[in-house]
């Protein structure tokens, strides 16, 4: 995720980022511009303008985007409340492993069996981050090798971690050193790690449903192509440079939305979940040292 000052007007709007949308679409543009240079040249040399009321048409296509900017703000709205949504869960993430981390080392007194937690609770973050980016990244846990063993034999790693915490936990719960009553306290605390791994797991899994992605693609890359037909009357050749430009602000939007409906990854614009894996680790460390 990338940090920013919002304030510096300037620096941002002549800066030239790896997520501008300007990198990411300008064949699309150029595409686009030949296609309506092309059609405006048609219109201009080969159609009898006087004879079709195109100046009428721009009421028309006002309306239709009027249209289209309902729907980018639906699909814009809609993608950044998967975002937001995202990162409360990896704040719930963030609060639980530590709640988790204080129970457990005021309670468990044995070195080992702290360090064993201190590991495995920060690990359970780590799976989750690589778990929603499709990853299976066992090098980046703190393992033994019978953990390391256990986990390579396991499809989804953070329910694996969550299973060897949880027998941890029932052996000292058997052996008298967790009572029924922290025993509980704790249950809670697991369950709300799972709740979030779920949460993420249903934002990754649900997409915008395909029929809409669709049409609203269909109806930009209508509208754009054909909107010479209006201004040329007007603009001449210039009609195709605001064509251009139009196509530009629309397909940007919906680029946009693509990319923070799907917070997870490792975009510019997609959550920090690296930087929050590792404030976990750094939490417990602190948390669990003597």
């Amino acid at each position: 995720m990338i940090k920013y000052n919002p304030k510096n007007w300037f620096k941002l709007i002549f800066a030239l980022h790896k997520s501008d949308t300007i990198r990411i679409l300008w064949k699309e543009i150029i595409y686009i511009g030949l296609f309506t240079l092309g059609l405006t040249y048609l219109e201009l040399n080969y159609v009898d303008l006087d004879k079709l009321p195109l100046e009428k048409l721009i009421a028309v296509y006002s309306l239709i985007g009027f249209v289209i900017s309902l729907l980018l703000v639906f699909r814009t709205n809609s993608a950044y409340d998967r975002w937001w949504e995202g990162r409360k869960k990896w704040g719930s993430l963030v609060n639980d492993s530590r709640n988790l981390g204080i129970k457990l080392s005021i309670i468990v007194p044995d070195e080992e069996h702290r360090d064993f937690f201190r590991r495995m609770i920060s690990n359970f973050t780590f799976a989750v981050k690589e778990h929603l980016r499709e990853n299976k990244d066992l090098d980046q846990l703190n393992l033994t090798e019978s953990e390391k063993l256990f986990l390579t034999q396991k499809e989804h790693v953070p329910n694996a971690i969550s299973q060897l915490i949880y027998e941890k936990i029932i052996a000292l719960k058997k052996e008298g050193i967790i009572s029924s009553e922290e025993y509980l306290a704790i249950d809670l605390n697991i369950d709300a790690l799972l709740d979030s791994l779920g949460a993420c797991e249903r934002i990754k899994n649900t997409p915008i449903p395909f029929s809409y992605s669709l049409f609203l693609k269909k109806f930009i890359f209508i509208y754009v192509t054909t909107l010479p037909l209006a201004f040329i009357t007007i603009f001449g050749y210039y009609s195709a440079l605001i064509a251009t430009f139009v196509f530009y602000v629309l397909v940007s939007m919906e680029v946009l939305a693509e990319e923070i409906e799907d917070p997870f990854g490792d975009d510019a614009n997609d959550l920090p979940t690296d930087q929050l894996s590792e404030k976990i680790r750094d939490n417990l460390n602190e948390i669990f040292k003597n």
